[in-house]
């Protein structure tokens, strides 16, 4: 039974990929609609993981930046229930969770500053910065492999905190 429950969650990952994949192939409308199914098969009660990783992706096919807005918020919140334990947390998903949090506080400030709210861009901007701490220091820990990511977002922090210091 639980073999059975991993590769149902592995499907789902499979299809976020997928849907992911679309997206950076530049069928935003392709990836909105698969996410958008996905969504709805997920329900409020889906695995916080999926619901996290799904809105987090979702947003970017967003055209409107209140709606890009509204599913990042989705993913934080998602996040947030997964890291207090509102569901149970397996300490790999937690850190999967973890690693994310730079990037979900990076996507909300970007979002309010296309809103033009630079205060609540400025807390989610400081959010992110201290989330960072989370990722691996330059690929030298067990998630080497991911150091381009956490790189990444790091150099994605500066740029906004350079972009704003001027407001």
């Amino acid at each position: 039974m639980v073999e059975q429950q991993e590769a149902s969650e592995d499907a789902v990952m499979t299809r976020i990929g997928q849907a992911v994949m679309l997206l950076h192939g530049g069928d935003r409308e392709e990836a909105r609609n698969r996410f958008g199914l996905l969504w709805s098969e997920l329900g409020a009660d889906g695995d916080a993981l999926h619901r996290c990783t799904l809105a987090h992706y979702m947003a970017d096919t967003q055209d409107d930046p209140g709606d890009e807005l509204a599913w990042d918020l989705r993913a934080l919140t998602a996040a947030e229930g997964l890291m207090s334990g509102e569901q149970p947390a397996e300490h790999r998903e937690s850190l999967v969770v973890q690693a994310l949090y730079p990037s979900l506080h990076l996507n909300l400030a970007a979002d309010y500053l296309k809103l033009q709210r630079p205060d609540a861009a400025r807390i989610h901007l400081r959010q992110a910065r201290d989330a960072a701490d989370a990722l691996e220091d330059g690929g030298s820990g067990p998630q080497g492999a991911h150091s381009g990511y956490d790189g990444g977002v790091r150099a994605a922090i500066e740029r906004l905190e350079s972009r704003m210091r001027g407001m």
